[in-house]
């Protein structure tokens, strides 16, 4: 099994660090290919960010099910371009904060996400709301830009555990979704010195993916996620339109 893993930020030591949780979640059969976005922001933290993403993102996976991926991740817990995407692939697309809120919801009655930035918060408390979590599911934000995962003397790191440690005491939460793909791997030691279970969206849309792909299920393609209608496209989007007959 091929799945496709798109970072939508240019950041390529990111996307090292979603590979390599990728891969520690897939299958022994699922081949895991990570890529960097080629245009769009160095990180994405908000609104503006997500909406210069798009594009690159959905070249990516454009070219992805060309090569014979047979599922899609999309590895920023914004969800960007989701939508979009689910509209234009014919194969699976998974969101990991779609992902991770789903396999959160398994496993604990209260839970909170730990984004990065302050810009993020909105957006990801919208997608808790979008996808039916918001009585179960609390949002905190670290403060932190998000690059700042990539800096090794950063004390990201810390702030992170002590926001887990004040979720935990006033949130009551059950368990902790980390809010950032730049965070996949950290779970492991999180879960283990906190006790609880914490859910890295990248895992869990990994093994969702894997699961569509071996069920034989993709996108419907009525209604919402039909395939976009054949139309011009200008200016810098103009290898944008898509070809052939519009699915109804």
């Amino acid at each position: 099994m091929h799945l496709l893993v798109v970072n939508p930020n240019t950041t390529a030591s990111m996307t090292a660090t979603i590979a390599a949780a990728a891969r520690a979640a897939a299958g022994p059969s699922t081949v895991i290919e990570a890529v960097t976005s080629t245009m769009g922001p160095a990180s994405i933290e908000g609104y503006y960010d997500e909406a210069l993403a798009v594009p690159g993102l959905l070249a990516e996976i454009a070219r992805g099910e060309r090569a014979g991926a047979a599922a899609a991740i999309i590895a920023c817990f914004d969800d960007t371009g989701l939508d979009a995407a689910r509209a234009m692939a014919t194969i699976p697309v998974i969101g990991i904060c779609e992902a991770a809120l789903s396999l959160a919801s398994f496993l604990a009655r209260r839970f909170t996400v730990v984004t990065m930035s302050q810009r993020s918060l909105v957006p990801v408390a919208e997608l808790v709301r979008r996808y039916g979590m918001e009585p179960r599911a609390r949002v905190r934000a670290l403060g932190i830009p998000v690059l700042e995962l990539e800096d090794p003397a950063s004390s990201v790191v810390a702030v992170l555990r002590g926001e887990i440690a004040r979720a935990l005491a006033e949130d009551h939460a059950e368990a902790i979704v980390l809010g950032c793909a730049g965070m996949a791997d950290l779970a492991v030691a999180l879960r283990e010195e906190f006790g609880i279970p914490v859910v890295d969206g990248v895992g869990a849309a990994v093994k969702q993916a894997e699961a569509l792909v071996a069920l034989g299920l993709a996108t419907g393609k009525r209604g919402a996620y039909a395939r976009p209608a054949v139309k011009p496209y200008a200016g810098l989007l103009a290898g944008f339109g898509l070809e052939g007959k519009a699915v109804a």
